[in-house]
């Protein structure tokens, strides 16, 4: 599922807002099966989105210092 979002815990630099972003954007919408809400489910689609990425950020912020290229540079 998703083979369109790429891996964001990749190499030392970690992945930037827009791209989290960018990335729960792709999830919710293979999810709820819209590439664009209609009005009336546009506010669910949006709060989704929000909350998808802020949880991919804690996963991301919690399991970065463990990727092998960021050991490397510590």
């Amino acid at each position: 599922m998703c083979r369109s979002i790429k891996t964001l815990r990749t190499g030392p630099v970690p992945a930037s807002d827009e791209e989290i972003s960018a990335a729960a954007l792709q999830y919710v919408r293979k999810v709820s099966g819209y590439r664009k809400p209609s009005s009336a489910n546009e506010r669910a689609f949006d709060e989704a989105v929000a909350e998808v990425a802020a949880a991919s950020k804690r996963l991301l912020d919690a399991v970065s210092a463990t990727h092998p290229q960021a050991r490397r540079i510590a």
